[in-house]
């Protein structure tokens, strides 16, 4: 009770609209009128130094909101920050970092703070507006992920292929991603990038199709078309399928839990098998342990292969597994040691 009428003393009596909608700089309060007692209350959240805010921000949007309120100089969210709020998957490991990374001019201080990735380097990169906030553009954020590249580290090469078809399809091609490489000068993790670009393709709707793409291709089977219509022989629309092989008949598709499963999904899925059976089409689905377990993975690739007339004792059953490092034989060749 004491601690009610305590509260009830310190609150003002009446608090600026302009600090009411969400958080606020103390500068700001403290020349509004409101007391020092007050900002130090338990009343408030202190989401970063210079900052109040009326709940504990709990999303990464909140707390980017949080600290682009006490902010001086010019910044931008970069990074894994930048990726998640663009939208861009990115693996298990890396989306549990809980820090914000921040980027300021290479002139400038790097952000040292609690809860807070401090990078240099802002006028390198493009800079767009998300939800209000600047945030590093996608194809350079793609390029930043290649810091996080190698043994040891959380970002392997299937990752930055997933990342970078994600980016690809909003923008219509690759070009803006071999753009913003090309720009940097020595960026860490070069050559994983530059090897994961040839791989990035425009038509994945999912990481877990570029995967199976991935897993595909590199077994030797012959590059298929993404998310493609399928018209019947009667010129009949028929089904939207991942993977399609025209020539050959065949389609592919990834089943994920997620959204292919419930009695009624099930259900369609089944019907539009059949339409295509009957229209003389083989139906091949992959689910994620054909991806990630070595001997379902193999299996599915024979499978694949019989129904693309493709050998299968000529598959690379070990190169089609996921891939973390980009191949040896990739890496540009080290100069020799001055004698």
């Amino acid at each position: 009770m004491q601690h009610a009428r305590a509260m009830k003393f310190e609150m003002p009596a009446s608090i600026p609209m302009s600090l009411q909608s969400g958080p606020f700089r103390v500068a700001d309060a403290l020349a509004a009128g409101l007391s020092e007692r007050w900002l130090r209350g338990p009343g408030l959240s202190v989401p970063t130094r210079g900052v109040r805010s009326w709940s504990v921000p709990e999303t990464l949007l909140d707390r980017a909101r949080s600290f682009a309120t006490g902010v001086v100089g010019d910044f931008a969210f970069s990074h894994i920050t930048a990726a998640q709020l663009l939208g861009i998957p990115l693996s298990y490991s890396v989306e549990d970092d809980p820090r914000l990374h921040i980027i300021r001019p290479t002139t400038a201080n790097r952000v040292r703070r609690d809860g807070v990735a401090g990078h240099r380097g802002l006028e390198l990169r493009e800079v767009v507006m998300v939800h209000g906030l600047p945030v590093v553009a996608a194809p350079d954020t793609w390029v930043d992920l290649g810091e996080l590249v190698g043994p040891l580290k959380p970002v392997g090469l299937d990752d930055l292929v997933v990342a970078g078809d994600v980016i690809v399809n909003r923008l219509g091609s690759r070009r803006p991603l071999k753009a913003a490489l090309e720009r940097r000068c020595r960026p860490r993790g070069k050559v994983t990038l530059s090897h994961a670009l040839i791989w990035v393709r425009v038509g994945s709707r999912s990481p877990m199709e570029t995967r199976t793409r991935l897993m595909l291709v590199r077994a030797g089977l012959p590059e298929p078309g993404l998310n493609q219509h399928v018209i019947s022989r009667d010129g009949l629309w028929l089904a939207w399928s991942d993977f399609v092989w025209k020539r050959k008949r065949v389609v592919g598709e990834f089943n994920g839990r997620e959204f292919h499963s419930g009695a009624e999904q099930e259900a369609y899925d089944e019907a539009r098998r059949l339409g295509l059976v009957d229209d003389d089409w083989i139906v091949i689905v992959v689910v994620r342990d054909d991806v990630f377990e070595s001997a379902a993975r193999d299996a599915k690739l024979r499978e694949f292969a019989v129904a693309l007339g493709v050998d299968p004792s000529g598959l690379d059953l070990i190169g089609a597994a996921p891939q973390f490092l980009a191949p040896r034989q990739f890496a540009p060749p080290r100069r020799p040691r001055a004698a």
